[in-house]
């Protein structure tokens, strides 16, 4: 009997897995390169599918606008700083270098001139560890501590939109919305519940155990799911 294996399912392209992509088509990004220090205006806060936190559009005065991830504690009207002398507060775009140790951060640049590609998400926030002459230690929001150039670029403060996981969402219909924006796969369904044309794990009855997982190193692509050709099985004694 065959089996349909979850690559061949996306493959298909229903809409289970197909994305909206065209919602997508705000990319946060920082200002151009400048020696000098400029300011703007925030001018408007946006909502996109695509990022866990709201976003905010600058103004500056140079002429840039531009579209980035939002501090929390910041409001239409404020007026930010960006470059190598900026002051060190909420919203302000500052060189690694010139951030004191301690100072929360987040959007950080990986290479100089990207954008920001680190400490993106809704509450995210590092901290600046160590700074030396070649490159600059920080502490990700996960606890796992990375070098960056001296001089990337990050945003001074809290990413906004934390304790956004802590509103319970009720009914199933609120998730499936959830993660349909986002193009997540929901909702994930244990091998075993499935019918077997669906799964190798699968049978007739979802309150009978499944198959085991212990495939063999040569089983064909519609059983070599689970624990592929294991060195053990079972419980250790």
């Amino acid at each position: 009997m065959g089996k349909n294996l979850i690559q061949q399912r996306r493959g298909k392209g229903s809409s289970v897995f197909r994305s909206a992509s065209f919602k997508y088509d705000i990319r946060s990004v920082y200002p151009k390169l400048n020696n000098q220090n400029i300011k703007g205006n925030i001018i408007d806060i946006i909502h996109c599918a695509m990022f866990s936190s709201p976003l905010i559009k600058i103004n500056y005065e140079n002429g840039d606008n531009i579209i980035t991830i939002a501090p929390e504690g910041i409001k239409v009207g404020d007026v930010v700083e960006a470059g190598d002398n900026a002051v060190v507060r909420t919203g302000n775009i500052i060189p690694l270098k010139n951030i004191p140790e301690g100072t929360s951060i987040f959007n950080i640049e990986g290479n100089l001139g990207d954008g920001g590609k680190f400490v993106r998400t809704s509450g995210g926030s590092a901290k600046i560890v160590a700074k030396m002459k070649d490159f600059i230690s920080v502490r990700l929001s996960s606890g796992k501590l990375r070098k960056f150039a001296p001089n990337c670029r990050a945003c001074i403060g809290v990413a906004a939109g934390g304790g956004r996981l802590e509103k319970p969402l009720l009914k199933a219909g609120v998730a499936y919305y959830k993660y349909k924006a986002k193009n997540k796969y929901w909702p994930i369904v244990c091998g075993q519940s499935m019918n077997a044309v669906d799964h190798p794990f699968g049978k007739k009855g979802s309150h009978t155990k499944g198959k085991p997982h212990q495939a063999s190193r040569n089983a064909p692509p519609g059983r070599k799911v689970g624990n592929i050709a294991p060195r053990r099985s079972g419980h250790k004694r």
